[in-house]
């Protein structure tokens, strides 16, 4: 049997069909099972046992390829176990009656955050009425205006007293507005009455003699200054006196005065006390007992006393602007207490929504704010719950990271706006008191970002102790194909899509085993099955048709294609058109078709490249004419180091190997990685060093390893689609095919172009093992196997390319005599004549 008969894929191994009759349904609406995510053992007993564990740095991180399943079934879980726990308590702020800048934390029963809002609200409302009304009844100003009277004539008596004191020094007091002036009095007789009036007093009196009369007037400033020094000072000390007596009346009269103050307030207190008590009472009554709670409203009950004044002032005057903010609470935290705990996805995690936030308004160019503007972020709203974050969008934000971990370290969460860490300047702002943080975080992210954390971040081991690791594919089984259908099922019945036929779900599932390149694993990125099953779908609809067929499904698949391959069309325009040059027919002596794979983001198709390979006289081995100009990987280059290995395991045991031979990649313009053209270098290589001929249709990749067995490589399906394309755009001739590596025989998910072709016999696919096998197949020439003395037998490829390198190596040595010999006695005409016959007997 022929290499080519020998290792060619039969039919049935170039993609696994699904059994649909072993799936045991016509259409998916017979199929009731609920199946919340397949294949991910692992990962759900992880997330399982993490959900399980309350205990400080037990937080999850869940590890896997986006559309996996990841997001929704960790979400599906947390709710699940979320909606079977007590509702944690709600959290509010209020006013600190002691430290206003300090706003004080409490926490309330779920549900009773709320409560006590409306409440205070309503409590605002009674107290003004019922302040209002004990304020303005007549019993109160009675008493009011009792207690002021009584002041008034106790200050009347002191004031008495005090200008009696005054009198009886010959003093005056009198009141201006710098105060009290002591003014010294004068005691004159009064001035004799004129002649006229004298007669007739005497006249009226008889003879009788007239008593003097004495008036007191106010000594004036120039009347003092007449006095001399002595009388001076008497009267200077007199003043003083009298005013040491003011002094001392004035202090009297203002303890009075706060004496008449404190007994008013202390009225004002007993009639608010009364009016505030059944209101306070009741609203106690209302809530759970808590001590911070019970001090708070005790200090807010003697605030209320201590401001009455502007409950009655809004009630006198309903347009007076006052403010019983500080009355009320700010509901930082409320819980559903029907609802279990909380479980809290944040999409954006800024630092703000993360850990919240101070928010100020702007009044008149001022910023203002207060209690009431301190906003709760996704780690208090999760306290008692789960908070689900992504791991890339937390690290993309400013801040976010930081504060994550120091909350989950240190238990608890203060309210801090960033300019407080960040301004150089402090400014006066809230701070509220902590609050404790007790939520269990779920980070979902990529292997690469949880590869990262784990190499920079010390502390991150220390907060998320558990990971769940979403695999990328699972087994496909009998078993493992029922249940992949029962998840189609459930997504057609929960997206209201048209039902699927048994051929149509047989489809699907080998769309998913293509997605992972493998006859025996399935994808588990469910995102792009059930854009499939969309898809399909909305086909099956503009074809008016009440099922979802294997047509449709088929048709999904290839419009999906079309709609992202225009790269892929215009390299096979640039082929048809000439400008690319493949050549699919015929045989060249070091040319062989290689094939590579483009991947761009959001599709992936395979491409044949020409390799070509030229070899000569020459000690500079084996040159890559990419790599000289860099634009190979360090895997390609390590591939190509392992030809060389190759050549000297093969050639190189009884002789020294003398080459040059450069390989390059033709029409290329891009950089080049992977060694998966290894072997196909090495093919180009031999041909070229053999002499024979390589097959232009047959297309090759693989990698090669020192002893010469072909490695497995990426992309089979893609390559052997890829070179398909090419011929049969130029015409199938049906001896065109690819040769893979036989490793990646169970990778084989070919599409149905190529499987249609290799039916009718116009296609076919190899697998070799060996870079032996594979010169067989491309030559028809053996390879040849060596004796014991290293021999390979005559006319083989092994025996044509060690005699081509032993022939150059002979020649080589007597081209170095020769120009020994140069330097010597010898002319040069004697040297020439001396190489051409060794090289006519080296030719014969």
């Amino acid at each position: 049997m022929s290499a080519l008969e020998l290792n060619k894929v039969p039919l049935e191994k170039l993609r696994k069909k699904t059994d649909v009759a072993s799936l045991g349904f016509a259409v998916t609406d017979e199929l009731v099972c609920n199946e919340r995510i397949i294949g991910q053992t692992r990962a759900v007993g992880a997330i399982s046992y993490a959900l399980e564990v309350d205990s400080k740095g037990y937080n999850l991180f869940v590890v896997g390829h986006p559309g996996s399943g990841r997001t929704t079934y960790a979400l599906k879980e947390l709710k699940e176990r979320a909606a079977k726990m007590p509702p944690p308590d709600d959290w509010i702020y209020v006013y600190n009656f002691d430290e206003p800048g300090e706003p004080l934390a409490i926490n309330l029963p779920a549900g009773y955050g709320k409560k006590l809002d409306s409440a205070m609200d309503d409590l605002v409302e009674d107290l003004k009425a019922n302040l209002g009304k004990a304020f303005d009844n007549s019993e109160y100003e009675d008493s009011k205006a009792s207690l002021v009277k009584n002041f008034q004539e106790r200050v009347g008596e002191l004031m008495e007293s005090l200008r009696s004191y005054a009198m009886e020094k010959n003093f005056s007091i009198k009141r201006t507005p710098q105060g009290f002036v002591n003014l010294p009095l004068i005691k004159e007789e009064a001035p004799k009455p004129e002649e006229g009036e004298s007669a007739n007093d005497e006249a009226e009196g008889g003879e009788e003699a007239r008593e003097p009369v004495f008036v007191t007037r106010e000594m004036q400033p120039e009347e003092f200054e007449k006095l001399s020094e002595d009388e001076q000072s008497a009267i200077q000390e007199k003043s003083d006196d009298i005013a040491a007596h003011t002094l001392e009346t004035l202090r009297v009269m203002r303890e009075r005065e706060k004496e008449l103050k404190e007994r008013i307030k202390e009225l004002d207190g007993e009639i608010c006390r009364t009016a505030i008590h059944p209101i306070l009472s009741e609203l106690r009554e209302k809530f759970p007992r808590d001590e911070k709670l019970s001090g708070w409203m005790d200090k807010l009950a003697d605030d209320i006393i201590d401001n009455y004044g502007m409950f009655v002032a809004a009630t006198r005057d309903e347009n007076a602007e006052t403010d019983f903010s500080r009355f009320t609470v700010n509901v930082f935290v409320s819980n559903d207490p029907e609802q279990g705990a909380p479980v809290i996805r944040e999409t954006n995690p800024t630092y703000y929504n993360l850990v919240g936030k101070i928010e100020y308004e702007s009044r008149q160019g001022y910023l203002y704010t207060d209690f009431h503007r301190i906003k709760a972020g996704a780690l208090q709203k999760a306290c008692g719950g789960y908070l689900l974050l992504e791991a890339e969008n937390v690290l993309r934000q400013f801040m976010s990271w930081e504060a994550l971990k120091r909350v989950l370290t240190s238990g608890e969460l203060t309210v801090e706006n960033l300019g407080e860490h960040l301004g150089y300047i402090p400014v006066a702002s809230l701070r509220p008191q902590a609050m404790p943080v007790n939520v269990k975080v779920v980070m979902v992210g990529t292997y690469y970002l949880y590869h990262l954390l784990n190499v920079y971040d010390p502390e991150f081991q220390k907060i998320f102790k558990i990971k769940a690791d979403f695999e990328p594919d699972m087994p496909r089984d009998g078993e493992m194909e029922y249940r992949m259908a029962c998840v189609i099922a459930q997504f057609v019945r929960d997206n209201g899509h048209i039902p699927f036929t048994a051929s149509a779900v047989g489809e699907v599932i080998e769309c998913a085993a293509r997605l992972v390149d493998d006859q025996d694993r399935l994808s588990t990125q469910f995102n792009k099955i059930s854009e499939l099953l969309t898809e399909a779908t909305v086909w099956a609809r503009m074809d008016n048709s009440k099922l979802v067929d294997l047509k449709h499904v088929k048709r999904a698949s290839r419009e999906s294609e079309n709609r992202n391959n225009l790269i892929e069309e215009r390299y096979l325009r640039a082929y048809e058109t000439g400008i690319l040059r493949i050549d699919t027919e015929g045989s060249v002596v070091g040319q062989i078709n290689g094939l590579t794979v483009i991947s761009l983001v959001d599709y992936t198709f395979g491409h044949p490249v020409r390799i070509s390979a030229n070899v000569y006289m020459g000690e500079e081995g084996i040159v890559n004419i990419e790599r000289e100009v860099k634009l190979t990987g360090p895997i390609h280059n390590k591939g190509l180091l392992t030809l060389s290995s190759y050549l000297g395991r093969m050639y190189a045991q009884d002789m020294p190997i003398a080459v040059t031979a450069r390989i390059a990649f033709e029409q290329t313009y891009g950089g080049i990685e992977g060694d998966s053209a290894s072997s196909t270098e090495l093919y180009c290589l031999l041909s070229a060093l053999s002499g024979a001929p390589l097959r232009q249709d047959i297309a090759v990749t693989g990698s090669v390893d020192q002893f010469g067995g072909i490695q497995a490589i990426g992309g089979v399906n893609e390559k052997i689609e890829g070179f398909f394309n090419y011929c049969k755009a130029r015409g199938l001739t049906g001896t065109q095919g690819v040769m893979i590596p036989a490793r990646n025989a169970r990778h084989l998910m070919l599409n149905d172009d190529v499987l249609e072709a290799a039916r009718d016999g116009m296609f076919s696919v190899w697998a070799v093992s060996s870079i032996d096998e594979g010169m067989e197949i491309l030559t028809g020439v053996e390879a040849g196997r060596s004796d014991e003395n290293g021999n390979f037998p005559e006319g083989s490829i092994h025996a044509r390319t060690k005699a081509c390198l032993a022939g150059w190596l002979k020649r080589s040595a007597r081209l170095k005599r020769s120009l020994a010999k140069k330097s010597g006695k010898g002319g040069d005409d004697d040297e020439q004549d001396d190489i051409s016959s060794e090289d006519e007997s080296d030719g014969e």
